[in-house]
């Protein structure tokens, strides 16, 4: 694994539950390439290689869209090293 990323998106739509309704498309998609995926109350973080990881970043505005927004704000953060990253359980396994 050489990367990892956190995904925010924000769909424009009306509401909580619409909200949630977008987000849960956009999440179902991230979760559908069956990588290491923790979601949390503000953003999605997924570990994997670079190339599927920047597919999945580019698939999510697309999704979330098709899923009935209008237009969203994405935010994404990218943790990237050839030689390997730190996993999500070594970087909070002490505070679990």
């Amino acid at each position: 694994m050489n990367a990892s990323v956190a995904i925010q998106i924000l769909p424009k739509v009306d509401g909580n539950a619409e909200t949630c309704r977008v987000v849960d498309a956009v999440i179902d998609y991230i979760k559908s390439f069956n990588l290491p995926t923790v979601v949390g109350p503000f953003e999605t973080v997924i570990e994997g290689d670079y190339d599927v990881l920047m597919e999945i970043v580019k698939g999510c505005p697309k999704v979330c869209v098709e899923a009935g927004a209008p237009g969203l704000l994405g935010y994404v953060k990218i943790n990237y090293n050839p030689g390997g990253v730190m996993t999500m359980d070594e970087k909070i396994r002490k505070y679990q």
